[in-house]
């Protein structure tokens, strides 16, 4: 079991604080847009963000093909070159399948793996803990367990979680996204020591760090990377009067940034910051004109405010 504390402990230090889960850009004819990427992962880094998630849910991985991916993750790492630690994203509901995604991209620059629990399958706690039982055995990084129930139609327990931290060698931590303070605060009282806990909610975040979360995989982070990591970078030194200010004034944003669907809500904040197109793949369509208007109006008043 020696194997499985040396993975997990490794997980803390590197990604504590502010990842980003990164979008991925589409040209208006919907290629990936790779230029705008380089701008998109050189904008969060400058940012100050401690790691970079790539081919997360916000990265609209149902629409991208395998040689996209591939594509995707080998320009990561190259644009990175090493700057912050990168996370690849892994997940859904054919486990089988997964096995052989963690053969088959690569992996060896990643510091771990970030898998969403399997959506619309609804599987029992057990058929959740046997899943991941076969991802982390098979991953050849530390896995990271994503539970966000609002998309996947199942919670993963905090029992479960806790059962997946204490018996499964290779699990390294849990992007927790279920807005459950209760369950949240069951995983954190009694989590093993070295498994890292971090929200996967962007205005619940600030909360969840003061009953002890490591910090947060972040939506927001995309488009105000220097302000919301510097917020988190304050929870986690107990300088919460200085955090909520920050946090208080992102809050409008996150409303924008939620309302309709994400990432059609950070796409929109990004175009409007002159970073990418707002390019989607269907099904997901970029926000109203009303809303977009308001994000407009929201950029511009932030950017006053300098």
């Amino acid at each position: 079991m020696n194997h499985k504390h040396s993975l997990n402990m490794s997980l803390l230090p590197q990604l504590g604080g502010t990842g980003v889960a990164l979008v991925t850009p589409f040209t208006s004819n919907g290629a990936v847009d790779f230029p705008a990427l380089e701008r998109m992962i050189g904008f969060v880094i400058d940012g100050g963000v401690e790691y970079i998630v790539t081919l997360g849910t916000t990265g609209e991985t149902p629409t991208i093909d395998k040689q996209e991916k591939t594509d995707i993750i080998q320009y990561t790492y190259e644009k990175v070159n090493g700057r912050v630690p990168v996370v690849v994203g892994i997940g859904g509901n054919d486990t089988a399948g997964l096995v052989k995604d963690l053969h088959h991209f690569p992996l060896g620059k990643a510091a771990a793996v970030l898998s969403a629990s399997p959506y619309y399958s609804k599987p029992s706690q057990e058929g959740l803990f046997r899943h991941y039982e076969v991802l982390a055995r098979e991953s050849p990084k530390p896995v990271i367990l994503y539970n966000v129930p609002a998309r996947t139609g199942r919670n993963i327990t905090a029992a479960t979680t806790i059962r997946l931290a204490k018996e499964v060698p290779n699990i390294g931590g849990i992007k927790e996204a279920s807005g459950d303070m209760q369950q949240c605060m069951e995983i954190l009282r009694d989590r093993p020591k070295d498994f890292m806990v971090v929200s996967g909610d962007d205005g619940l975040s600030l909360s969840q760090i003061a009953c002890g979360m490591d910090g947060v995989i972040s939506v927001a982070a995309n488009s105000f990377p220097a302000a919301f990591s510097q917020m988190v970078r304050l929870c986690l030194k107990n300088e919460f009067a200085a955090a909520t200010k920050i946090q208080y004034g992102l809050l409008e944003a996150y409303d924008h940034l939620f309302v309709e669907n994400n990432p059609a809500g950070v796409k929109a904040f990004l175009f409007e910051m002159g970073l990418i197109e707002n390019s989607l793949r269907l099904p997901v369509v970029p926000v109203s004109a009303a809303l977009q208007e308001k994000i407009g109006k929201l950029v511009k008043r932030f950017r006053k405010e300098g």
